[in-house]
């Protein structure tokens, strides 16, 4: 008789109803076990229509399998079925080999089936999960404890440039900007050795990032740590807030400029002029406030309607920034108001050239349209020290002389100190 060697252990099955097919399903995943045949009254119970697909030997006579399995060496016999028989022939075929069957088995037929409950259910949470990371809109990453990535999800591949098979087994460090990307391994080695990290549980921390284009852009980043069969992983959560940047950059830009002209607006005009203030005290100094107020803009805007005055307004504010210095400022405060802040004047002087040339420079016709269109500029001037040190009451105070440049027949300027004068001779 030759002795069947096989590549797991040799296993007969006998009844292949629920039980029999379960437990050949089992089997089959499993290297350790290798099922030599299956036996079952009825040839189209479960488990010899599954055996038959994957090549097993089935037979509808117990003790015609049972001579077969008598050919490998330590077989075990499973009896799932209710033939009390098959015990004794198998001890006529084995001696006193031991066969399993009646409440032994119905035990283990019990303990299969959980195990497929429970594998089925693992399964399915596994399977949700990697939907979950697969269709996640924020990029996942695990790394190990050399920073190597372990998994990178298609939101990551989206957002870096870089595929899964190309990102997987390369250290995070790629992902990252100097000097960050030179200091990556010292901080995770520091963490491994002393249990110290800046960003462990730290959530939706700003960090900057490198896509495979080279191109570097802010990201939110959630780190936390997992132990896995005895190694640590860590877990990044991240979201690339480029738009979301842009758009708070924008509200800031809108917050402090003009959203016709994109010159200062009040706001920040006193930021400047407290600035300017500042610099003429250390320097012992004069700083000018200029309140320019447009002559005829109203008919304009009246007749030719709003879109000629916006046109208007950004004319005059390009010849205005060309006009001034690069230290100093113009900004616009209201409808057709606009104040210029000049630094480090002098002496008065200085301050009455400026005003003069913005009369002249918007004295010349503006083309609106093919429309050509004139205003003028009626300026107001205060000063610091002379007129004060506080910053709104500068401007207040030049607005007053700009009214009395246009009670004084416009396309003119007049000094704070005229606006006394005129109160003194009353």
């Amino acid at each position: 008789m030759s002795i069947q060697r096989t590549q797991g252990y040799p296993v007969l099955i006998i009844g292949a109803g629920r039980g029999g097919s379960a437990l050949l399903e089992m089997f089959l995943e499993d290297s350790l076990v290798k099922v030599v045949a299956i036996a079952d009254t009825n040839p189209d119970a479960p488990g010899m229509l599954l055996a038959k697909k994957h090549g097993i030997p089935t037979f509808t006579v117990a003790a015609e399998a049972l001579q077969i399995c008598k050919d490998y060496p330590d077989c075990i016999v499973y009896n799932l079925s209710h033939d009390d028989s098959i015990a004794e022939e198998a001890f006529r075929v084995f001696g006193d080999r031991r066969v399993a069957s009646g409440p032994e088995v119905k035990l283990f037929w019990q303990m299969v089936t959980n195990l497929k409950q429970i594998k089925g259910d693992l399964e399915k949470s596994q399977n949700q999960l990697r939907s979950i990371i697969h269709n996640a809109m924020d990029g996942i990453i695990t790394i190990n404890e050399s920073g190597e990535i372990q998994a990178f999800n298609p939101a990551a591949e989206e957002i870096f440039g870089y595929s899964q098979h190309e990102a997987i087994g390369m250290n995070l460090s790629m992902l990252m900007p100097e000097p960050d990307q030179s200091a990556h391994g010292v901080h995770l080695d520091r963490y491994l050795q002393t249990g110290q990290s800046r960003i462990l549980g730290v959530r939706g921390r700003e960090v900057m990032a490198v896509r495979k284009s080279g191109e570097e852009f802010p990201m939110e980043l959630s780190v936390s740590e997992m132990v896995l069969g005895g190694h640590r992983y860590f877990i990044g959560i991240l979201r690339d807030i480029t738009e979301r940047k842009r758009a708070e950059k924008k509200i800031a830009h809108l917050a402090h400029y003009d959203y016709l002209t994109d010159l200062p607006n009040r706001a920040m005009l006193l930021d400047v002029l407290n600035h300017s203030i500042a610099l003429a005290k250390r320097n012992k100094n004069k700083a000018a406030v200029l309140f320019l107020d447009l002559d005829g803009f109203k008919g304009i805007n009246d007749t030719l309607g709003h879109d000629a005055g916006d046109l208007l307004l950004k004319g005059v504010s390009a010849r205005l920034k060309k006009t001034i210095r690069d230290s100093d400022t113009v900004a616009r405060v209201g409808g057709d108001e606009f104040i210029v802040v000049l630094d480090s004047i002098g002496t008065d002087e200085n301050a009455v050239q400026v005003a003069n040339k913005i009369i002249a420079v918007l004295s010349k016709a503006f083309d609106l349209k093919g429309q050509a269109c004139h205003v003028g500029a009626s300026i107001g001037i205060s000063l610091f020290p002379e007129d004060s040190d506080n910053p709104v009451k500068l401007v207040k105070r030049a607005d007053e002389a700009m009214y009395l440049a246009k009670q004084s027949g416009k396309s003119t300027y007049r000094f704070y100190r005229d606006v006394v004068q005129k109160r003194q001779d009353k």
